[in-house]
C-alpha cells in the first residue's frame, strides 16, 4: 500500500504472515538445536516443543536413562528461560518447592515474616520423577499450574511468565512410586512416552557423551520471543472442519451413546479441559511444521498424547486385553 506521499505501509495481513514466518523460523531453530543434543527422540522433542507453545505443562513418562532430565535442562537452554529442578523423593515437603515464610528479628528487637520463595518461582520447572513423592507434596503444584500463582500463608505470590512444569514419571510398576491423582494429570496438557533409542542414535549418543568435547545447547530464542509464539499459535485460524473433529474425539471419548459401541470399554473420560487442550496443541502443531492452519491429520496425531492421561478403561475391557491408546486409535480412525 502507498500513501499519498509515495511512503510504503505494510498491510496488516502481511504484517501478520511476516510475524508468523519469523516466529516459526524461531521454533524451527530451536527444535534443530535441541536435537543436536538429544538424538532419537524425535518425536518427543516436537511433542514438548507444542507443549510449551500451547502455554501447558507435559508429563514425560519412561524408565530412568533416556534423557528426560537432559532434555529439559536442554530446552531451558535453547528457549532461553529460567529453568530450575526439584527432586521429588518421599520426604519432599510442599514448602520444599513452594517456599515458606520465616520470623526475623531486626536490629531494632521487631519481628516479622518474610517469604522465602522456592524453586517453584521460575519459567521452567523440571520436576523430576514427580511421582516418588506423597500425593500432599504432588498437589503442592496444583494450584501453580492452574492459576500462575501460588497461596503461602494466606497471601497470593505470582509466579513468572512464561510458567511451564515438565515432571518426569517413572512407570508404576517400579518400586516407591505413587500413582498421580486424577485431578493433577489434568493438569498436564500432554503425556509424552519416551521410549529407548533406536541403534543408530544410540551409536550416536555413545560418541557424542564419551568423547572429550561433548556437545553443548545454546540459546536460540529467549522467554519474550516464546511468549510472542504462544500469542500467535492463539490467533492462527481453525476451520470449522478440525473444530468438529476435535468435539467429535473428546466427546466421543467418555462413556455415553457418542462413544458408540466403544462406550462399554470407558470407565471415564477426558473433560472439556481436554478440548481445549487439543485446540491449543494442533495449532502449535501446524506452527511447527511451518503452517499457518490445523488440518484434522493434526488431530489424530495428538489425539493419543492428549486424552491417554485423562481416560480409564473399565476392568471387564482391561480383562479383555483392551488398552487406552488402543481405544483412542479407534476413535480417531473415525475423525481421520
Amino acid at each position: 500500500m502507498t500513501s499519498a506521499t509515495g511512503e510504503n505501509f505494510e498491510s496488516l495481513d502481511d504484517m501478520i504472515i511476516r510475524t508468523a514466518e519469523s516466529t516459526a523460523a524461531n521454533v524451527r531453530a530451536a527444535r534443530a538445536g535441541i536435537g543436536a543434543v538429544i538424538f532419537g527422540q524425535e518425536a518427543v522433542v516436537e511433542r514438548t516443543l507444542i507443549t510449551l507453545l500451547s502455554g501447558g505443562h507435559g508429563l514425560l513418562v519412561g524408565v530412568p536413562g533416556l534423557a528426560k532430565t537432559k532434555l529439559v535442562e536442554t530446552l531451558g537452554v535453547v528457549l532461553g528461560l529460567d529453568a530450575r529442578r526439584v527432586q521429588f523423593t518421599p520426604d519432599l515437603m510442599p514448602s520444599d518447592i513452594l517456599g515458606a515464610e520465616v520470623l526475623e528479628e531486626s536490629a531494632g528487637g521487631r519481628r516479622s515474616f518474610r517469604f522465602i520463595p522456592g524453586p517453584v518461582f521460575a519459567q521452567l520447572l523440571m520436576a523430576d520423577e514427580i511421582n516418588r513423592a506423597s500425593p500432599r507434596t504432588q498437589s503442592a503444584l496444583l494450584q501453580s499450574m492452574q492459576e500462575g500463582h501460588v497461596t503461602v500463608a494466606g497471601v497470593r505470590h505470582d509466579l513468572p511468565k512464561p510458567f511451564h512444569v515438565l515432571a518426569t514419571q517413572n512407570p508404576l510398576e517400579q518400586e516407591g512410586t505413587y500413582p498421580l491423582p486424577e485431578a493433577q494429570l489434568d493438569r498436564f496438557l500432554m503425556e509424552i512416552d519416551v521410549d529407548y533409542p533406536d541403534r543408530d542414535s544410540e551409536r550416536k549418543i555413545l560418541f557424542d557423551t564419551t568423547s572429550a568435547e561433548e556437545t553443548k545447547p545454546r540459546a536460540v530464542m529467549n522467554a519474550e520471543e516464546l511468549a510472542a509464539a504462544q500469542r500467535l499459535v492463539r490467533r492462527l485460524p481453525v476451520g470449522e472442519s478440525v473444530v468438529e473433529a476435535i468435539l467429535t474425539l473428546v466427546r466421543s471419548a467418555r462413556p455415553g451413546s457418542e462413544a458408540g459401541d466403544l462406550s462399554k470399554f470407558i470407565s471415564w473420560g477426558p473433560g472439556p479441559r481436554a478440548s481445549q487442550s487439543l485446540m491449543l496443541a494442533v495449532r502449535a502443531r501446524a506452527l511447527l511444521d511451518g503452517r499457518y492452519a490445523p488440518s484434522i491429520d493434526d488431530v489424530v496425531a495428538l489425539a493419543e498424547p492428549i486424552l491417554k492421561h485423562r481416560m480409564a478403561l473399565t476392568f471387564a475391557a482391561r480383562a479383555d486385553g483392551e488398552t487406552v491408546p488402543g481405544v483412542i486409535a479407534k476413535l480417531a480412525k473415525r475423525i481421520g
